[in-house]
């Protein structure tokens, strides 16, 4: 009997994933503007129906856990809010599209610096290709940070994920990047508290973020690096 999609946060370790996840690579891939502009599969992973992913940023086996944690004292203890998505965003208003913003979610990622911006062009979504670059690239920010809603419907705008991992690789910072939660996958703090499941989220695998369990950017600074072979 299969378990359902699940990724837990144990005490100062790892990530215990459950539910046979597919577990793939992905590449950020930088377009003619010099930002970020589409994802390129990468590498996939076997599947397992349980597995566990380093979150301390230090396995000689990434992305699983080699216990290392335990030697060099680990504090992964989380930090991140409990609220729900909408009490933590702010709300822009353009004439097509509204846009949530909850900017302490940031991963980094930068696929909302294309074409001036997502919040500009949610702002000017009565033109038919902004509003196209709007949804685009607030659906690509695999946090979740941004998310765009039709004004007409009230309801969001998201690409359909199935449950699965993906760990992002950044080439133009030369970083790997977060484990990326995609599809509504239950992620569960380490004493038992639940997350609101969401259709994106991205949490930490550097082992540095000051927002855990999710991903504050900090893998860039910390030029952090899983040995892929997309940043040699």
């Amino acid at each position: 009997m299969k378990s359902k999609p699940k990724v837990k946060v144990s005490i100062n370790g790892p990530y215990l994933v459950s539910g046979n996840l597919p577990l793939v690579k992905v590449i950020a891939i930088v377009g003619k503007e010099g930002d970020p502009e589409e994802w390129k599969k990468g590498k996939e992973y076997p599947r397992r129906e349980e597995c566990k992913l380093c979150r301390c940023g230090n396995s000689q086996h990434k992305p699983y856990c080699d216990e290392t944690h335990l030697k060099i004292d680990f504090d992964g203890k989380e930090t991140a809010s409990h609220q729900e998505y909408l009490k933590q965003a702010k709300k822009i208003s353009g004439p097509e599209l509204d846009l949530t913003d909850a900017e302490n979610l940031c991963a980094e990622a930068r696929f909302c610096h294309l074409s001036k911006g997502t919040w500009h062009n949610v702002r000017k979504s009565d033109n038919p290709d902004s509003k196209n670059i709007a949804i685009q690239t607030a659906c690509n920010c695999p946090s979740g940070r941004l998310v765009v809603w039709d004004k007409k419907t009230g309801k969001p705008i998201e690409l359909e994920f199935e449950p699965s991992i993906a760990l992002i690789e950044d080439p133009q910072e030369n970083a790997s990047g977060p484990i990326w939660l995609k599809g509504g996958i239950e992620l569960e703090s380490a004493d038992g508290t639940k997350y609101e499941i969401r259709n994106r989220v991205t949490v930490c695998r550097c082992g540095k973020s000051n927002n855990k369990p999710f991903c504050d950017g900090s893998h860039i600074g910390a030029n952090f690096n899983d040995g892929d072979e997309s940043l040699k």
